[in-house]
């Protein structure tokens, strides 16, 4: 024997601003995956240059590399 299907719930909230609300979370989890500019991986979070978390670290580390050859010279 096969049960009977139970019909659906009415939703409390409308659909309307349940999609709303998604639209406006500032997770990524919504959003489609931006790309690195330089490698094409997955941008970091906190990224604003649209950098992934390797080509940004090395970024830092050559302005850091240059910063320190730049006080030799003087």
């Amino acid at each position: 024997m096969k049960r009977k299907a139970v019909p659906a719930p009415d939703p409390v909230i409308p659909r309307e601003i349940l999609e709303q609300a998604k639209k406006c979370l500032p997770t990524d989890k919504f959003r489609a995956p931006v790309k690195c500019s330089v490698c094409n991986g997955e941008v970091a979070p906190n990224s604003t240059e649209g950098l992934c978390w390797i080509c940004r670290r090395l970024k830092i580390s050559a302005w850091h590399a240059s910063d320190h050859q730049m006080g030799a010279q003087e």
